[in-house]
């Protein structure tokens, strides 16, 4: 179609909207998802020590995970050093063509304001003064909070008086699951029509074949990452890892089209639950929370990007004490990153400024890697998701929550009805 007059115009009008169906649809159930699961998970819990032990767990698991995969970015780009000897004509082709493009200069404006917030703001953040507008903004955090509130209220007033509230929010998670079962059923077609509008908007070849040992560095980490996210399974969960990857594997096939965290939160939690034999109590914790707070792939490009901007054009800067900043502001923007599409970029900005980065190379800095940031987002996203899966199995795991999958189709109930 890039080789077809009016071949783009086409794929924009006739196939692209399929797949915005597709997401609208995901976007839809995610709230209701999330507020139904986590209070039914903590009601269910039936002592609030729990709580505290799987909130412990969850985090501690996040954040070793996560400095996993900013220490392996950092291992392969000094290593293999990708920025390194580029051409002087290649960065002045880039800079001139997207320095002053439009979703440049976006990330940079929301990264100024992100950093321009006051140091408790992100805490500030999670406490909702109205939680319809949080619903309507899909305020993850807020959310997540407002659903933690409202289950430990609901073991508080003891569970004769919770019960018609329990049944109410167990009702709905039904519901809803059924309605990923049903949603998952255009998901082919869906995941055609987002990777054909992806494609078309690779229009400058030469760039990005330019740009391909920093692309193989970040995606050769990132495979790094999953077989660390495989050794776990193996080792620590105890199951067979190929089976791991074939269970969760549609919820990544939806995380590479979409490049959303939270728009595959739903499916997601589905195959968890259904797939690999998670609690729902325990995926209803774990899997809202690290669609905001677990970006480890994220967390691998940030660390790879960052040096290799300097190793392009501020070599003065790659000292060992900016990379240990590197590793630290990393690790916290990772939690504070929005769960989608390219947050990581103006996650990128603010990682780059904690180090001195000069204020007036910025611009060219995420200019030289923008081409190439939607391709490279769909792969860390896949990333981020399998982390998710990852850390929900060993919390559970941990708890003793894992018990044998129990798949549920869309029609399982269809001959009652029909």
């Amino acid at each position: 179609m890039n080789n077809i007059a009016g071949g783009k115009g086409f794929v924009a009008d006739w196939i692209a909207p399929f797949g915005t169906i597709f997401i609208n649809l995901l976007k839809l159930i995610a709230v209701p998802l999330i507020l139904a699961s986590l209070i039914k998970g903590i009601s269910d819990l039936k002592d609030i020590s729990k709580i505290k032990s799987m909130g412990l767990r969850t985090i501690g698991i996040y954040i070793g995970t996560t400095l996993v995969a900013i220490i392996i970015g950092l291992s392969i780009v000094n290593t293999i050093k990708p920025g390194k000897g580029m051409d002087q004509t290649t960065i002045e082709k880039i800079k001139l063509k997207y320095e002053n493009d439009a979703g440049v200069t976006d990330k940079l404006a929301k990264a100024t304001a992100q950093k321009e917030a006051g140091p408790l703001q992100a805490l500030v953040d999670i406490f909702p003064s109205n939680i319809f507008k949080s619903f309507t903004e899909a305020s993850m955090l807020q959310i997540i909070f407002f659903a933690l509130f409202v289950g430990i209220c609901l073991l508080l007033i003891g569970e004769k008086k919770a019960k018609p509230l329990v049944d109410f929010f167990d009702s709905l998670n039904e519901v809803v699951m059924k309605m990923v079962d049903l949603i998952m059923l255009f998901a082919p077609y869906a995941v055609f029509a987002l990777l054909a509008n992806v494609i078309i908007a690779f229009d400058d070849t030469e760039i990005l074949i330019k740009l391909l040992w920093y692309s193989l560095c970040v995606i050769g980490g990132l495979v790094l990452m999953i077989g660390f996210y495989l050794l776990l399974i193996g080792v620590y969960v105890k199951k067979s890892p190929l089976w791991f990857l074939q269970q969760i594997s549609p919820a990544q096939l939806l995380a590479f089209s979409t490049s959303s965290s939270a728009a595959t939160l739903p499916v997601t939690m589905e195959r968890v639950e259904e797939h690999l034999g998670v609690d729902k109590e325990v995926s209803g914790f774990v899997l809202p929370v690290g669609a905001t707070v677990n970006m480890d792939g994220t967390s691998l490009y940030q660390g790879i990007a960052a040096v290799f901007i300097m190793q392009v054009i501020w070599p003065e800067g790659l000292v060992f004490s900016n990379q240990l900043i590197i590793i630290i502001t990393a690790l916290m923007a990772s939690i504070g990153s929005a769960a989608v599409p390219s947050a990581g970029l103006v996650m990128l900005v603010i990682v780059l400024e904690s180090i001195g980065f000069p204020a007036e190379l910025l611009p060219i800095g995420i200019a030289l890697i923008f081409a190439v940031d939607r391709p490279l987002d769909m792969c860390r996203t896949v990333v981020n998701v399998t982390g998710d899966a990852t850390v929900s199995m060993m919390v559970a795991k941990s708890l003793n929550k894992l018990h044998d999958p129990q798949p549920k189709e869309w029609d399982d109930n269809y001959d009652e009805v029909k």
